[in-house]
């Protein structure tokens, strides 16, 4: 690898550094003023309105969450009726996941207010930065992706997403 690679890489990973805290700034702010749900439920919220039913195991290795954190959100969701336990009939060590309606509906309804609160600032974006920003997060999730699955394709995390 020559100089000019590593400098390249170097901005990559910079950029990256500091893009995670101005879109988790950007996004729990909304989170904050829709809910009273903390991030890391309404993402749990998020990966069973797209999977339906998940096992505490799926849900934490798609979201990268520790299984305990996991179970502690979990328990805050099934208190607020949101999400319900299925224990499987075949083997009672694995514990799914689901959404109520209440749950469906809740998410669906903070899911709303948070786009629209987002839609405002975006745009007020030129067609050109618009374009542009449309093109570049699209790039960004497809590679990012792309390393995620490259990084331990033999894992069954990868293997679920």
């Amino acid at each position: 690898m020559n100089k000019s690679e590593t400098v390249s890489i170097d901005k990559i990973i910079e950029n990256l550094i500091y893009l995670h805290p101005l879109l988790s700034k950007s996004l729990t702010r909304s989170m904050r003023a829709k809910t009273s749900l903390n991030p890391g439920s309404l993402y749990i919220l998020g990966i069973l309105s797209r999977h339906e039913i998940l096992s505490m195991s799926e849900i934490g290795c798609k979201l990268s969450m520790p299984k305990p954190h996991v179970t502690a959100q979990v328990d805050k969701l099934i208190a607020e009726e949101m999400v319900e336990r299925l224990f499987d009939p075949n083997d009672r060590r694995i514990v799914n996941i689901k959404l109520t309606e209440k749950g469906k509906d809740d998410f669906k309804t903070i899911k709303q207010d948070i786009s629209k609160d987002m839609r405002e600032q975006i745009e007020k974006l030129d067609e050109q930065k618009l374009r542009l920003l449309s093109d570049s997060t699209q790039l960004v999730r497809d590679i990012l992706s792309e390393i995620m699955m490259d990084s331990n394709p033999t894992t069954s995390c990868n293997k679920m997403q």
